[in-house]
């Protein structure tokens, strides 16, 4: 392949090669997922309470809680609580 300005063929479609097989393996990923919600709904579990179960345990634990008392402040200046 022709080196052009600094670029080779060779290594550039290595990269691209490798993302190729990278966004493969994402949308497996992606596809089990989804199937083990599937299951987890067949179970009889909630999949958008999964959802946020799942948001907020990647959160730090800080942030987490901080965002816990602010979502009580707003639901009790509602009167939604």
């Amino acid at each position: 392949m022709a080196d052009v300005q600094g670029v080779t063929g060779e290594q550039l479609r290595a990269f691209i090669e490798r993302i190729e097989r990278l966004e493969d393996e994402k949308r497996d990923v992606a596809e089990q997922i989804k199937d083990v919600f599937a299951e987890a709904k067949g179970e009889g579990f909630d999949v958008k309470t999964m959802r946020e179960v799942l948001k907020l345990r990647k959160m730090k634990p800080h942030d987490r809680s901080e965002q816990e008392e602010l979502l009580d402040l707003y639901k009790s200046a509602l009167g939604m609580v």
